[in-house]
C-alpha cells in the first residue's frame, strides 16, 4: 500500500517507517523542517512538508494515499489540553478528507482512556465520550468521523521507551536530575503500562493490515509497572536518592508532571493480542532504564 504518515521522522515513526517497508509498504511521510525531510529521504521515503498547526496543509500528502497513519503530536505536556484540541483538528481535518473512500485512518491516543473507573486495567472495550482526561479529544474527533463513514482504527498507547526515550519517563529524568531526586507520590504503588518502541511499531503495522473499522487496539507489553520501581530504577541510573512525598509537597515538587505521576496507569492488551497476533517482544521498561546512558541526562 501507499501510506502516508504523519510524526514519520517522531519516535515511533522512525521505527514504523523500516517495518512498513519490510512488509513492502510505500511511505510518504509528514515533515515540518528541512531536517526532518531530509532524514525521510535517508530512510528510503517521500516527503510532504506541512505542520499540524496548519491542518490543511496535510491533505496533500493524502491524494494518492491508499491508508493514512497519524502518530503525530506535540509533546509539549506544560500544554496538554491545549495539544490534545490541536490534534482534534488534525483528526477531523483529516476524517474530512477520506470521507467517501474505503481508506483507513489509524490514530494515536492513551490507554487511560480505556479505563473503566472500576479498579481493573483499562481495556479496549471502554470508550467514555467524557472521560476528564483531554486526549479524549483525539478519540473524539476518530469517532465523529467514523460515524461519518470513514474507517477510523484507533491504536492507544501506554509508555513507549527503548534505552532513549521512555515517553513521559523521559521529562521525569529531566526533573530528578534538576531536583537531585527521584521522587514519587506516596507509597509510589500506583502503575504505569509500558511498551517497547519496537512491538509497538509492529502493532501499528499489524493494524493497518489486519485492523478492523471502528475497533480499539492497546499497544501494551506490561500492564503494569509500579512508579516506585521506576524511581528507583531512575534514582540509580543518576546516582540521587529516591524519595516518596505527600500527595501535597508532590504537587508542588512534580509541577506539570504532578497531574501524571500519581495516576494508575494499568492497562491490558489482551483482546489486541488475540485479534491480531501480536505478542510484544522487546525488553520490559525497566530493563531498558537499567541500560540507558545516563551521562547525557547528567550533563
Amino acid at each position: 500500500m501507499r501510506l502516508f504518515i504523519t510524526g514519520a521522522t517522531g519516535f515511533i515513526g522512525s521505527h514504523l517507517i523500516p517495518e512498513l517497508q519490510k512488509a513492502g509498504h510505500q511511505v510518504t511521510g509528514l515533515a515540518r523542517t528541512d531536517a526532518s525531510a531530509r532524514a525521510l529521504r535517508a530512510a528510503g521515503a517521500g516527503v510532504h512538508l506541512g505542520t499540524l498547526e496548519q491542518p490543511e496543509s496535510l491533505l496533500a500528502g493524502l491524494e494518492s494515499a491508499d491508508a493514512v497513519i497519524h502518530t503525530a503530536f506535540d509533546h509539549d505536556f506544560s500544554r496538554f489540553a491545549e495539544n490534545c484540541e490541536k490534534d482534534r483538528r488534525v483528526i477531523t481535518t483529516l476524517g474530512a478528507a477520506l470521507k467517501g473512500s474505503s481508506r483507513p485512518l489509524i490514530i494515536t491516543s492513551g490507554t487511560g482512556m480505556g479505563d473503566g473507573a472500576d479498579g481493573r486495567p483499562a481495556t479496549e472495550a471502554v470508550f467514555n465520550p467524557a472521560h476528564p482526561n483531554p486526549r479524549i479529544a483525539s478519540e473524539q474527533a476518530g469517532k465523529a468521523a467514523l460515524e461519518s463513514g470513514v474507517d477510523v482504527r484507533v491504536v492507544r498507547l501506554p509508555q513507549v521507551h527503548d534505552t532513549r526515550r521512555q515517553g513521559l519517563i523521559s521529562y521525569y529524568i529531566a526533573l530528578a536530575k534538576e531536583k537531585g531526586v527521584a521522587a514519587y507520590s506516596g507509597d509510589g504503588a500506583n502503575c504505569w503500562s509500558a511498551a517497547h518502541v519496537s512491538d509497538v511499531a509492529r502493532l501499528y503495522r499489524l493494524v493497518l493490515e489486519q485492523g478492523r473499522r471502528g475497533e480499539r487496539y492497546h499497544a501494551v507489553a506490561e500492564q503494569a509497572v509500579a512508579f516506585v520501581d521506576i524511581a528507583r530504577t531512575v534514582a540509580k541510573g543518576l546516582g540521587v536518592e529516591a524519595v516518596s512525598l505527600p500527595p501535597a509537597a508532590a504537587a508542588e515538587h512534580f509541577g506539570w508532571f504532578a497531574a501524571f505521576a500519581s495516576l494508575d496507569l494499568r492497562a491490558s492488551s489482551d483482546w489486541t493480542q488475540r485479534q491480531l497476533g501480536w505478542t510484544p517482544q522487546g525488553p520490559s521498561l525497566i530493563e531498558d532504564l537499567q541500560a540507558m546512558d545516563y551521562t547525557a541526562a547528567l550533563r
